[in-house]
């Protein structure tokens, strides 16, 4: 172990006086500035550099609180905590990180972090978070809350689907929705963007509103006055003071959909409210502070903005703590017949029509489109059909058939059975990863064991 120090310091309080800290970091100045930016807040701080030095400290002392990295390039994983629950027992967990993606979050989440900030660390963000964990109101919070888990999370939400993928993303939202720390969610238009970002708001403590704005529907000369406000005079036009989202976004939050459509110099603006929490409204001298937390959304690669010059990178690792990324209906097609039947219901409930009945042979010819539109096509296409009495699939483009299948009854149509449609497609997917069944089941958003499984029933049928 190369680094093993103790700072005792005088503090106001008995709690802080008693309270420890262990921070975990393999960069030495990192570990430095933490140690340092937070010397007054505890009565104990040790420091190290690796696991095997981590877990040297934790046989030796209690920890009120540890501050550890995630960087699985220097071997400092979430995963290096697993072991040692017994000695680190009931203290608080901060994460810092490069950057956080989903699996990132999952693993820092699988061991109960009560935050996750992101590199460089922003000593007050850092303090805030410090002082929340010392409070411990997440903890109490969780205690009374209990995470929800796979289908009943998804279902809590407002999410329709099985698939692994969905029920991770409605995992990492169960967690990170108690959290205040600012999340962006990735994917394509129509994937439920807006539905994860709700989900998030009103699983969270915040009392405020839940106010959303397209970037990309605003004009650049409009969006500064939407997010803002303006006073009086500031412009043509401006007759009276007007609040923006922020101030009706306080206490709540506030969802900026297609961030990366924001124009740069408000990308400057936004860094800096989200920052120092505060806003200044077109046309006024004085900074007014808020207290809103933000979620980005985007259907762009905003890393590849970055490298462009498109987006700002400071305002990308800013609102980048913490991604989750939507899949796209393609990756989960054993969603579609569920998401189909509750359309159905949904709508024709709401249209007051009859519902459409939905055999196989229909439901294979949905699983034969591609959905470039997601969630949001296959609705509009159910709603299409309810509303013309017609199947779902006469209003979509199928690929060209077999003329082996062109004849009548039915087995001319045994390819287009639900369950072959599906075979075909993990079959697939199979050759598409040389039979590496790991990677397939990642593919195809399910686990190794449900797709060993199908394959296994298919070759006793052979």
């Amino acid at each position: 172990m190369s680094e093993n120090t103790k700072d005792r310091v005088r503090s106001s309080g008995p709690e802080q006086r008693l309270a420890s800290l262990l921070i975990v970091d393999s960069d030495h100045q990192q570990r430095r500035a933490l140690k340092e930016g937070l010397r007054r807040r505890f009565g104990l701080i040790e420091t190290a550099e690796d696991a095997e030095s981590a877990r040297f400290l934790l046989e030796r002392c209690y920890f009120n609180l540890i501050i550890a990295e995630i960087d699985f390039s220097s071997g400092l994983g979430a995963g290096w905590l697993n072991g040692m629950g017994h000695l680190r027992g009931d203290a608080g967990l901060i994460f810092t990180s490069p950057g956080a993606d989903l699996e990132t979050a999952v693993s820092a989440l699988r061991v109960g972090a009560d935050d996750l900030i992101a590199k460089p660390v922003r000593m007050e963000e850092m303090l805030a978070a410090v002082d929340r964990c010392l409070e411990g109101g997440v903890r109490q919070k969780r205690a009374a809350n209990p995470p929800l888990h796979g289908e009943s999370a998804c279902e809590d939400f407002g999410f329709v689907g099985e698939c692994e993928m969905i029920r991770n993303v409605c995992g990492v939202i169960q967690r990170v929705a108690p959290m205040p720390s600012t999340i962006l969610i990735e994917g394509e238009s129509g994937t439920g963007k807006e539905l994860a970002a709700k989900a998030i708001h009103h699983g969270s403590a915040r009392n405020g509103s839940f106010v959303a704005i397209n970037c990309g529907a605003i004009s650049p000369e409009l969006i500064e006055s939407e997010l803002f406000g303006h006073v009086k005079g500031a412009f043509t036009g401006a007759h009276q003071d007007r609040e923006g989202l922020f101030s009706y976004a306080g206490g709540g939050t506030l969802f900026l959909d297609e961030v990366g459509e924001m124009p740069l110099p408000m990308q400057a603006h936004l860094l800096r409210s989200i920052e120092q929490r505060v806003i200044r409204p077109v046309g006024s001298n004085r900074d007014v502070p808020v207290d809103v937390r933000i979620i980005g959304a985007t259907n762009r690669d905003l890393g590849e903005e970055v490298r462009k010059g498109n987006f700002r990178e400071d305002l990308y690792y800013r609102l980048n703590v913490l991604t989750i990324r939507m899949p796209a209906l393609k990756e989960r097609p054993e969603d579609i017949p569920l998401l189909a039947r509750h359309f159905i219901s949904t709508l024709s409930a709401q249209l007051g029509i009859d519902p459409l009945r939905l055999e196989q042979e229909e439901l294979a010819r949905l699983l034969q489109y591609s959905w470039p539109g997601n969630v949001r096509e296959l609705k509009n296409v159910i709603e299409r059909a309810l509303l013309l009495k017609k199947p779902p699939s006469d209003f979509v483009t199928l690929p060209v058939d077999d003329p082996s299948r062109a004849s009548s009854g039915r087995a001319g149509r045994e390819s287009d059975l639900l369950e072959d449609v599906e075979r075909q497609h993990i079959q697939k997917i199979l050759k598409q990863v040389n039979g590496n069944k790991s990677a397939a089941a990642r593919r195809l958003g399910v686990s190794r064991k449900t797709l060993e499984r199908r394959v296994h029933a298919w070759a006793e049928e052979s």
